[in-house]
């Protein structure tokens, strides 16, 4: 027994430094301005009711119907912009509504249409049905409009169903209802490359060696908690996007480390260059690590193109030999390179590697932004719940808006409407 006290404070000791570190890294990410997941409930407008309305002017004691027809209701209209980086102005104007369209009314006046709701997003936003995890749309492009909910239209006035038989017809259409949803928004980079590694290996200060980003580099685990992205000039002019992103660890499928959280920027990425450095015990074994951790989140990643960049091959020295015998385990159906970004060795073989594969015949740079490149699975998002409602108690009946006050019509002034439909 006096051997087993000791390991237990030990065991506590390691599990308190364990929670402090993960907790660190949970408020840095709660700090973050990059918010790339968003959740928000959206509202179109209800459509106006027909006027009733009969005419009345001097001298005319049967004037008739003139009751206009109700205005249309607003929609909610997704719109890319490329000044937006990041879905951070959605983060507390979670609730948009669209205007509600104007009742009719006398000289067969139409209502007013209701304005519609325009939410800008920044160019690689991803809708999702919060309830469901349903795709429902996607924004690559600047000044892309997307109607998310459409507006209810209004309904027909009096004077639209005055018939011989039936000089004055004292009833009118309602306005159609409403449509209201919550949806997820997330946002997945736009870039070239998409860098996959352990944590720790080398992939933020690859960024930094050959692009002009500046991510945080420093010798300890999750360094780099957002993504970053940067330009990366290429021969004759030429350049491409390299996007890092934070790195993943086994068992991040299920939630471990910081999870899958951010494997969706590298979703519409053209290349993957997965890095590990030379001095793991273990290349092949990281590498289908990695594979497996990526077929976990969405088994469409395994058809991207691939590229292996064995890092930190300064630590070899020159010995080629010893690089010959790394090679022997390594696939042989993916281009293989040997680099350092500290002394710089490797790094323009592997650009000239990147490119190529980028511009082969089955891997365009030109079909990224293309509807048949993107890849869009249905999700759950239980495990974003946290990050989604970390600045509020969550979602429930009262966080939703209620309904204004809806005019109805006099039940002696109502018939029965169901021959009556609208016209296309």
């Amino acid at each position: 027994m006096k051997g087993y006290a000791p390991a237990v404070q030990t065991h506590r000791a390691a599990t308190s430094i364990l929670q402090f570190f993960f907790i660190n890294i949970q408020s840095r990410l709660m700090d973050s301005n990059f918010i790339d997941y968003v959740k928000i409930y959206c509202r179109s407008g209800r459509g106006g009711r027909g006027s009733t309305h009969m005419h009345r002017a001097k001298y005319l004691p049967k004037g008739g119907p003139d009751g206009g027809n109700g205005g249309r209701g607003g929609h909610v209209i997704l719109r890319g912009n490329r000044n937006y980086w990041t879905l951070l102005h959605l983060r507390y104007d979670r609730h948009i509504q669209a205007e509600h369209g104007g009742n009719g009314s006398k000289n067969k006046s139409t209502g007013k249409q209701g304005a519609n709701a325009y939410i800008e997003v920044p160019c690689g936003t991803a809708v999702y049905d919060a309830e469901t995890g349903e795709y429902i749309c996607d924004v690559t492009e600047h000044g892309q409009e997307v109607i998310l909910l459409q507006g209810g239209r209004g309904g027909l006035g009096n004077f639209n169903f005055a018939t011989p038989t039936n000089k004055a017809p004292r009833y009118a259409q309602p306005g159609e209802p409403m449509q209201e949803r919550s949806v997820i928004l997330e946002l997945k980079l736009l870039a070239d490359v998409g860098l996959v590694g352990f944590p720790n290996a080398g992939k933020s200060t690859l960024v930094n060696a050959i692009s002009s980003a500046k991510p945080k580099i420093d010798n300890y685990p999750f360094t780099t908690l957002e993504p970053s992205l940067g330009i990366v000039s290429y021969r004759d002019e030429r350049s491409f996007v390299i996007a890092d992103i934070p790195g993943i660890i086994k068992g991040a499928s299920e939630g471990r480390g910081l999870g899958l959280r951010f494997l969706r920027h590298i979703e519409r990425n053209s290349l993957l260059l997965f890095m590990v450095p030379a001095d793991t015990e273990d290349i092949r074994h990281e590498y289908d690590v990695l594979l497996n951790e990526l077929a976990q989140f969405n088994p469409d990643l395994l058809s991207k193109g691939r590229v292996l960049a064995i890092t930190k091959c300064d630590l070899l020295g020159q010995d080629e030999e010893l690089k010959e015998m790394l090679k022997e385990g390594l696939p042989d159906d993916i281009p293989v390179v040997f680099i350092s970004s500290v002394a710089h060795i490797g790094l323009q073989e592997l650009k000239d590697i990147l490119w190529r594969e980028m511009n082969s015949e089955s891997n365009k740079i030109a079909a990224i932004n293309t509807q048949e490149s993107l890849i869009h699975a249905t999700k759950t998002f239980a495990y974003m719940d946290d990050i989604a409602n970390d600045d509020d108690e969550g979602w429930g009946d009262e966080d939703i808006p209620e309904e204004e006050d809806i005019e109805y019509l006099d039940e002696d002034e109502i018939e029965d409407l169901e021959d009556f439909e609208y016209e296309e």
